[in-house]
């Protein structure tokens, strides 16, 4: 079995290769990715890159997909990652995050492969009132990136057959330690605050919700999405209930963990209008030994011990590698990216 892992020099790709690889012994595993950030690892973690049978540096916008070759699968990670980027480069978000998801999903199809498996998001849900949402239930996408995930699953839907199983795992917002590491994830971005300052400060009212899940608890989605059975299309909410917290709750919850942290919420700012609840029954029933299984507590002291090793010099750790938007300016900065973050020969 040949399968294709795209943005395998990510974030999620450091939990995914691993656990692809444990569940896959066998398998060939072929890595892309454009390298924005092969060089952002944690001081002494290591990088799964071994693990991959072959790499191919490229960008997923304009590789020749030939380069593949024949693919019985691929787990489709490349995306422009997250919403102040999203923000900023609107138009090259749709074109990676959507365009290219189409077109490879087209391509493995082509190939023969029979698996597709796309890194969705529950920010497809926007602001949503009430009760938990479901997969039956109406989006409300507000920020680009959301927008994309969502068109990205409208047009990979009609690919999928009999012979080409497509599964859209809209993923909660992802926290946990992995080699290279992103700190503007909520939860990440607390423990980082609280390591290098002693406090954990909310810009926002404190009031949304949000569901969270481990890196490691993504890359047991993506294994299970790769042998599942059942419908051709499947989009599926991945996560766990006690996983979803409001903000300013998460932040307390974050504090005591680490202890002696203080807790700042401006109560007078606008709500974050990105709230909502997920109902991750169907997720449960569908995958039962592959639900989530990291340990909250646990992972607060792993970050913690690992971000203490750090040295961010006189920098905040929001102006570090780690943080994806202030990478690609600094590459910007250095004329290595031009406006639409393509490499600059």
């Amino acid at each position: 079995m040949r399968i294709l892992i795209t943005g395998a020099q990510g974030y999620v790709a450091g939990a995914a290769i691993p656990a692809i690889r444990k569940a896959l012994p066998d398998a060939v595993l072929v890595g892309t990715d454009n390298g924005y950030f092969a060089p952002c690892v944690v001081p002494g973690m290591t990088v799964p890159d071994d693990q991959l049978n072959e790499f191919i540096q490229a960008d997923i916008r304009t590789v020749d997909y030939q380069k593949f070759g024949k693919l019985d699968g691929a787990i489709h990670l490349a995306a422009i990652s997250n919403d102040p980027i999203g923000n900023q480069f609107e138009g090259v978000t749709a074109e990676v995050n959507t365009d290219c998801a189409v077109r490879l999903a087209k391509y493995v199809k082509s190939t023969g492969g029979s698996r597709f498996v796309f890194a969705s998001s529950c920010m497809v849900y926007g602001e949503a009132t009430g009760g938990p949402r479901s997969e039956t239930d109406p989006v409300g996408p507000i920020t680009a990136y959301a927008k994309s995930k969502i068109n990205s699953e409208i047009a990979l839907q009609p690919l999928a057959d009999e012979s080409f199983m497509v599964t859209a795992l809209r993923f909660c917002t992802a926290f946990g330690l992995a080699p290279r590491l992103r700190l503007d994830l909520v939860i990440n971005d607390f423990v980082a605050s609280a390591v290098t300052t002693g406090k954990i400060e909310i810009l926002s009212d404190g009031s949304p919700w949000r569901p969270l899940i481990h890196v490691r608890d993504m890359a047991r989605a993506m294994a299970w999405s790769l042998s599942r059975g059942g419908d051709p299309f499947l989009a599926l909410n991945i996560g766990k209930d006690e996983n979803t917290w409001q903000i300013g709750q998460l932040a307390k919850e974050v504090a005591a963990v680490l202890g002696g942290i203080e807790v700042s919420i401006n109560t007078n700012a606008p709500p974050d209008r990105r709230s909502y609840k997920v109902d991750f029954s169907k997720f449960r029933a569908l995958a039962p030994n592959h639900q989530p299984v990291e340990d909250f507590t646990a992972s607060i002291k792993e970050l913690r011990d690992a971000l203490s090793k750090i040295d961010f010099g006189a920098e905040s750790f929001r102006q570090s590698p780690f943080i994806r938007l202030s990478r690609l300016r600094t590459l910007q900065a250095a004329n290595q990216l031009d406006d639409e973050l393509r490499w600059v020969a």
